[in-house]
């Protein structure tokens, strides 16, 4: 398996002087900041043309702030017991699974019995049998761009609750890059995605019942999954939550940029990404030179209001810096082939969740009430001054709805977990009332 990929700091990555660059590649340089930024907007799930926040701020203000919230944050920091599945071109898969009786909560049972103690499994195993049946275990998927530290704040309301696994996407984070895409062989595609979440399922959770949770393009994972492997849906999923995405039809999203503007991005992109990814040192070099720029476009497309908490946005920065350009570069193409409406339909009969955030521009909420419209026993819930990152922007509505369905899955959550192992509380926003379609 690969080295972790690191966070960069702006200490780990000085700003190169174009100056440096020899002879014309000067010019190249400043060209590749440019092109920098713009792949840095699709790394957000966006498009160009920004306006950068922070003008008035000298940029050596700007890096020790960034310096001091990348030291102060507690942001993905949350580890579990690590483990690597093998996807079936032979990329490891990095995951980690955290068992409830690992962290068990501090209010005992109703007998008086401490929560995931030994006495308290004796005692389930005397109403199960000899054999203690497999917990319900939740697996997220996260996006595109990100890492299983995306979950932060789920993870941490989750903890000693409800049997987890959270991994991470064939080349993002801890994961290999992907073999196949080395090799050159075959581009990167949903469905493969799709088969790489059956390999961490058949590694962490090969038993038991199962709650499947995706983010953006985690979501369209799940989608792919259950597309490929119906019987197991059938056997196997207890529920599912489909956050902030879509099954299809991406190639008809705007950004929230005027026609032309969209036009291009759906003309040009693909190939402008091409390019770069063959070119990802000079094209790393101009993201790291534009960071302040990178910096906005990220909370722009990220994040519903300006007010989210100075840590929370520049961890996203983080994650989103930690994917390499070419890595970028492979995985955009597939979202336009991405058309599973369909597979949703082995969903139907299950409990559900379908949120978004209002000001979603990446997966805009159309697409969540379409997805909503095929599952009648999902409740469909739209954040009011949320982005595309509603996990991390609003976890406390996040949260609490990942409760619900949970507990009509038949697990229940401990009120007002979401605050413990570093995650802030957060402001509870209004939203549209959640409701069943």
């Amino acid at each position: 398996m690969t080295e972790p990929l690191p966070l960069p700091t702006p200490a780990s990555t000085p700003l190169p002087a174009p100056a440096s660059l020899p002879g014309g590649w000067a010019r190249a340089g400043r060209r590749a900041g440019i092109a920098g930024a713009a792949i840095g907007v699709l790394a957000a799930g966006a498009a160009a043309g920004v306006a950068v926040e922070r003008l008035a701020m000298g940029r050596g203000v700007r890096r020790r702030a960034r310096q001091a919230l990348d030291a102060a944050g507690p942001y993905g920091t949350l580890r579990g017991t690590p483990g690597t599945a093998v996807a079936d071109d032979g990329t490891e898969l990095y995951y980690e699974v955290e068992d409830a009786e690992d962290f068990p909560p501090a209010a005992p049972d109703s007998d008086g019995t401490a929560v995931g103690t030994p006495a308290a499994r004796r005692r389930r195993r005397r109403f199960a049998g000899r054999r203690e049946p497999a917990p319900l275990t939740v697996v997220f998927s996260h996006g595109y761009c990100l890492t299983q530290d995306s979950w932060h704040f789920q993870r941490a309301a989750l903890r000693g609750h409800v049997r987890t696994v959270y991994w991470d996407q064939r080349s993002h984070g801890r994961s290999a890059r992907g073999i196949s895409q080395l090799a050159g062989d075959e581009p990167v595609t949903i469905e493969q995605l799709g088969r790489d979440l059956k390999a961490v399922l058949d590694a962490a959770a090969p038993e038991g019942r199962l709650l499947l949770v995706g983010h953006s393009m985690g979501g369209m994972t799940v989608m792919a999954f259950a597309d490929q492997f119906p019987d197991l849906v059938r056997d196997r999923v207890a529920g599912v939550a489909l956050l902030d995405t879509s099954a299809g039809d991406l190639g008809r999203v705007t950004f929230g940029l005027p026609a032309a503007g969209a036009w291009a991005v759906r003309h040009f992109v693909p190939g402008f990404l091409k390019a770069l990814g063959s070119r990802a040192e000079l094209a790393e070099r101009g993201r790291q030179a534009t960071a302040d720029l990178f910096a906005g476009i990220i909370k722009h497309y990220s994040f519903g209001t300006e007010g989210v908490d100075p840590g929370v946005a520049r961890f996203a920065e983080r994650l989103l810096e930690s994917t390499p350009i070419d890595v970028v570069a492979e995985f955009y193409p597939a979202f336009a082939l991405h058309e599973k409406g369909e597979s949703l339909e082995l969903f139907r009969d299950l409990p559900g969740l379908v949120l978004v955030g209002d000001r979603d521009m990446v997966t805009p909420p159309a697409h969540s009430e379409r997805i909503a419209a095929r599952l009648p026993d999902a409740v469909f819930e739209v954040v009011e001054e949320a982005g595309h990152l509603a996990p991390l922007e609003r976890p406390d509505r996040v949260n609490d709805a990942l409760a619900a369905l949970l507990a009509r899955a038949g697990v229940r959550i401990r009120a007002g977990a979401g605050a413990e192992q570093g995650a802030r509380p957060v402001r509870r926003t209004r939203g549209t009332p959640r409701r069943t379609l």
